[in-house]
């Protein structure tokens, strides 16, 4: 039987801040700061047309929110922000040297944040089978993490074909639409199911409360990981449980960061440390 080393690579730290902003750029800038004094790469929001991409059955469902008892529709269009919004964002993001981008969820949508030159794009686990605009993202040839959430494996060789039909840049986001996922559901080894299937980089995009399963999935390979934050997992939004706070990023990155140096290189020697040790209790010659 042969084994292999682990060769951990630094992994490419993306901070979902997606809707849990609540319409506030404030907020939005809080958290922004949160995943930069923590060493993520980006940030990403998401970006709708809500008339465009609330279905119809959904538009007219009352629910109550902070803002008082509104439509469904109303509710969407109250927490999405603009251009006005995202000018700010592009230029806090540059200020702060931190790359942002986000997933669009129609295609008005994905024409709205080519006007920023972004660096990546996204497909959210609940495009993915929209055809006509995971279509219009490959086209666009810029690297794209696609999320497989809600998905089976059919469903995502029929988008994997269609960027490799692009010549589209492409990394795989094993996740469970779950909000939060529970333990038992996560099903992590899908990881490596992906990365055999496809031949092709994989990531995480967790969405469980806690820590541990994303270290799990670093360790199997996953070298682009990508959590929701937030600045309270009690704030009112539908992402904010499954989100981490200031506590679990710190925690998270802090255990990333160790992780390359606890793992080592294989190489089986004696240290120094060692050597004085076994003097010690060494009695033979």
């Amino acid at each position: 039987m042969t084994f292999k080393t682990i060769k951990l690579k630094k992994p490419f730290l993306i901070a979902e801040i997606g809707i849990n902003h609540n319409g506030s750029l404030n907020l939005a800038k809080k958290m922004i700061d949160l995943a930069k004094l923590y060493g993520f790469n980006a940030v990403k929001f998401q970006k709708r047309n809500p008339v465009i991409s609330t279905p119809e059955k959904q538009k007219r469902i009352f629910r109550s929110t902070p803002w008082g008892d509104m439509s469904y529709l109303d509710y969407k269009k109250k927490i999405e922000f603009g251009l006005k919004e995202y000018k700010e964002i592009d230029k806090y993001c540059k200020k702060n040297k931190i790359i942002w981008f986000a997933s669009s969820w129609d295609s008005d949508s994905q024409k709205f944040l080519k006007k920023f030159k972004l660096k990546y794009n996204k497909i959210a686990s609940a495009m993915l089978t929209n055809i006509k605009l995971v279509k219009e993202i490959a086209k666009e040839k810029k690297p794209t993490f696609i999320s497989t959430g809600m998905s089976n494996l059919k469903d995502i060789n029929k988008c994997v074909k269609i960027f490799k039909k692009m010549k589209c840049k492409f990394i795989l986001m094993h996740c469970v639409s779950n909000y939060p996922c529970p333990a038992e559901k996560l099903n992590l080894n899908t990881i490596t199911t992906l990365r055999k299937k496809f031949k092709c980089e994989v990531g995480y995009s967790g969405h469980e409360s806690s820590v541990s399963p994303t270290i799990f999935a670093y360790f199997l390979g996953a070298n682009y990981i990508e959590r929701h934050i937030t600045l309270d997992r009690s704030m009112w939004g539908t992402d904010q449980a499954a989100s981490l706070s200031e506590a679990g990023i710190k925690n998270l990155t802090d255990i990333l960061k160790k992780a390359p140096i606890i793992v080592g290189n294989g190489v089986k020697k004696i240290s120094g440390e060692e050597k004085k040790m076994l003097k010690k209790f060494k009695y033979w010659n």
